[in-house]
């Protein structure tokens, strides 16, 4: 005769120990209680929760607890709504090799009962949870990650090879906000890399032709057009107002100028650069890590650096180093996975390759160096080779 659900029960109390509220309750106060898996459905949890709980819904426990605790010794509790389910799921937990699980007794109804706290949670509209489905899927994302990129703004410089891809799957991913700063138009010639413009948008300004297109793909995304060059007159003003800053640009003179503002107001910055069928693309955490200086201390002579405009450029290159970027401000944003803070990606496009490069900071870079004179300075006569030793520059 099969166990009944009772018998399961009486089972399981006799292998996993049980937790009253008000033993755990002052240490979840103080900070330094058990990590609390949830394992009650969506709308229950939906309604309030243990503070610092994270969701796990019974159906996905196994799937999922890797992503939330690695450590088979750390020490879990388990709550539900009643302290049944959640007593069922200590013993799965247990039986997968986790050695420090107890159950939280009566679930989160009895802790309610006793007026401890309760975290009622900012949640993802229906709409919202459709969208987003294949995020919340994922355990190091979620619902609170996918929260997290709605409240989040990304400011592309460039709208053009790398802006393009990067901005359509920012967009689509869900950054609540996303700034475009580029003062040019949309060029037929464009369009054979620039996908997110279209024929009908030549002649427009790239920023309100990208915008068009991101609010076809996801109407909620706020767009803030900049149609004007970045400079040291604007740049701080710009890059305070965002999280994060992808570079797109084509110029030496904007990348040293976005290098030194990402330091003055601490804005990571995800940048790439492309030519032929070569892309580079490294992410600069302001002093945690090297900067763009730290990498290439004096830009090259103007001959020896063309443009994609006189070299040419491969144009999925841009598809492939635009959605890397994309990928990395994303991990910024999320404070998940390895960025590529540290290194430099080189991709191979006829080889088809990749190849890393470790990068250190260097004591004596003349903009993250302890002995930096961090300035602002003309951008454009320096990298033309008029004052290329005076790394103090010009002030802003």
């Amino acid at each position: 005769m099969s166990p009944s659900y009772q018998d399961l029960l009486s089972a399981a109390r006799e292998v996993i120990p049980e937790v009253e509220p008000s033993e755990v309750a002052p240490r979840v106060e103080a900070g330094d209680g058990p990590l609390i898996i949830d394992v009650r459905e969506t709308g229950e949890w939906d309604q309030g929760h243990l503070p610092g709980a994270v969701h796990i819904p019974r159906g996905f426990l196994e799937s999922r607890i890797g992503g939330v605790a690695s450590d088979l010794d750390r020490e879990l509790l388990i709550s539900c709504a009643s302290g049944q389910r959640s007593l069922l799921a200590a013993v799965t937990l247990r039986d997968m090799g986790f050695t420090n699980v107890a159950n939280l007794a009566g679930g989160f109804a009895r802790w309610k009962q006793n007026n401890y706290p309760v975290e009622v949670p900012r949640i993802l509209t229906p709409a919202q949870r459709s969208r987003y489905s294949r995020h919340i899927l994922i355990p190091e994302v979620g619902e609170e990650g996918q929260l997290k990129l709605l409240d989040s703004k990304a400011l592309l410089i460039g709208a053009g090879g790398l802006g393009s891809p990067a901005a359509y799957y920012l967009a689509a991913a869900g950054v609540g906000t996303i700034g475009l700063v580029d003062d040019d138009v949309v060029d037929e010639s464009n369009l054979q890399r620039q996908i997110i413009h279209t024929t009908d948008r030549v002649g427009v300004n790239k920023g309100e032709s990208a915008k068009e297109a991101i609010r076809a793909l996801n109407p909620e995304v706020q767009v803030n057009v900049h149609p004007f060059r970045v400079n040291r007159d604007n740049v701080l003003d710009l890059l305070q107002e965002y999280d994060v800053v992808v570079d797109g640009a084509d110029n030496f003179p904007t990348r040293y100028l976005l290098a030194d503002a990402a330091l003055m107001t601490r804005t990571p910055l995800v940048h790439a650069s492309i030519l032929r069928f070569e892309g580079h693309a490294s992410v600069f955490q302001p002093y945690d890590g090297p900067c763009y200086r730290c990498l290439f201390p004096e830009p090259p002579p103007p001959d020896l650096a063309p443009s994609c405009g006189e070299a040419g450029v491969l144009g999925v290159l841009c598809g492939v180093m635009g959605n890397i970027q994309a990928t990395e401000a994303i991990k910024v944003l999320l404070g998940i996975g390895d960025t590529l803070s540290g290194r430099l990606l080189i991709y191979d496009a006829l080889g088809m390759t990749f190849t890393e490069l470790n990068v250190r900071r260097d004591p004596d870079c003349p903009s993250c160096g302890p002995n930096a004179d961090l300035r602002l300075r003309d951008y454009e006569a320096w990298c033309a080779g008029v004052g290329t030793h005076d790394h103090a520059g010009a002030t802003a």
